[in-house]
C-alpha cells in the first residue's frame, strides 16, 4: 500500500511534509475515522510508516508528518531556524489536525502520539476536535521523572551535552552522534530545560493560550508505556496526563514478558514485530474505545 505525499502549510507560512494512507474500499474496520500519527522528538515520520500502513489495512485513513526541521520538513540548514517544542505543537501539529479536519471532514479524528508527540496533542488549538487519543510513552522529559538507574545518564546526555552542543553549533547535531535526528536549537533547549510545570515554559500570553488549549482538550485518552521505558515512567506519564483535567484517561503499563520479550523500552512498540500483538490492541481502542489491556 503506497501513501500519497502531502504538503501542509502552517499559519506562519512554514510548509510541512507528510504522507496520507487511504483504506481500500472493502476495508471498513476504521468506521470512518482518520488517525494522525504524531511522532517523538528527533524521529523521522518514516519510522511510523509501517504502523500507518497497518492502520489503513484496518480501515483507517492515516496521516504521518515531520515537524519543522525534521525529515521532509527540514530546510537546508537548521542554524537559522527558529523552532521550539511549542512551535511543533501550536503551529505544526495544529496545522496537521486542521488539514485532517478539512480534508476528511466526514471522519472522526483520532491521534496516536509517541513520546512528546503524545503529550503535545492537547497544546494544539485543534486538540479539542479530537475524538480519541492513544499515547505511547508520552511525557515532556522532566528529568527527575526518568527511571532510577537511568536518570543520571539521561540527565548528562540530554540536559548537559545536548544544550551545550546546540549552543556551540547553532543546532543539535544528533545524527552525527548517532543519537537521533538533528534538532533545531530551540527544540533542543526546550527538552534540556523542560520544567516540572511545562506551561511555565511559555511566556506571558503564550502561557495563557497553552493552558486554555489544555483545558479545552476533552478526548478520552489511553496512555500506554512499557514498564522498562526509561523516559515514560508511571510518574512521568501521570504528570503529562495531569495537564488535561477534562480528558478521561486510562494508564496502562505493559510488561515485556507479556509479549515474550526481554525488553521493550521507549521505541519498540512501533516495530512491525508487534503487528499481531500491540498494534492489534491499538485498533480496538481507536475503533471501539475499548482498552484491550484492561487486565494487565
Amino acid at each position: 500500500m503506497e501513501p500519497v505525499s502531502l504538503t501542509i502549510s502552517c499559519d506562519d507560512g512554514y510548509v510541512l511534509g507528510g504522507h496520507l494512507w487511504e483504506p481500500g474500499s472493502s476495508e471498513e474496520g476504521g468506521l470512518g475515522a482518520v488517525v494522525v500519527v504524531a511522532g517523538a522528538t528527533g524521529v523521522k515520520a518514516t519510522y511510523y510508516h509501517r504502523y500507518a500502513a497497518f492502520l489503513a489495512e484496518n480501515g483507517f485513513t492515516s496521516i504521518t508528518f515531520d515537524y519543522r526541521g525534521i525529515g521532509q520538513s527540514r530546510e537546508s540548514s537548521l542554524e537559522n531556524l527558529q523552532a521550539s517544542w511549542y512551535d511543533w505543537a501550536l503551529k505544526d501539529l495544529d496545522a496537521v489536525l486542521e488539514w485532517a479536519q478539512i480534508n476528511c471532514a466526514e471522519k472522526h479524528l483520532h491521534v496516536v502520539g509517541h513520546s512528546f508527540g503524545g503529550f503535545s496533542v492537547g497544546l494544539a488549538r485543534n486538540g479539542r476536535r479530537i475524538n480519541r487519543l492513544l499515547t505511547v510513552g508520552a511525557q515532556h522529559a522532566y528529568w527527575r521523572d526518568y527511571r532510577p538507574g537511568h536518570r543520571l545518564g539521561l540527565w548528562w546526555r540530554w540536559h548537559i551535552l545536548m544544550p551545550a552542543l546546540a549552543f556551540g553549533n547553532g543546532y543539535f547535531p544528533g545524527k552525527r552522534l548517532g543519537w537521533l535526528e538533528d534538532l533545531p536549537k530551540g527544540v533542543a533547549m526546550d527538552w534540556a530545560r523542560s520544567p516540572r510545570d511545562f506551561t511555565t515554559g511559555g511566556a506571558g500570553h503564550a502561557r495563557e493560550v497553552i493552558r486554555a488549549h489544555q483545558a479545552s482538550f476533552t478526548a478520552p485518552t489511553l496512555a500506554v508505556a512499557a514498564t522498562d521505558d526509561p523516559f515514560a515512567t508511571e510518574t512521568a506519564v501521570l504528570r503529562g496526563l495531569s495537564y488535561y483535567p477534562n480528558s478521561s484517561a486510562i494508564l496502562v503499563q505493559l510488561k515485556p514478558q507479556d509479549f515474550g520479550r526481554a525488553e521493550i523500552g521507549h521505541f519498540s512498540l512501533f516495530h512491525s514485530s508487534f503487528r499481531d500483538t500491540f498494534w492489534m490492541g491499538t485498533i480496538r481502542w481507536l475503533r471501539d474505545g475499548v482498552n484491550p489491556w484492561a487486565l494487565k
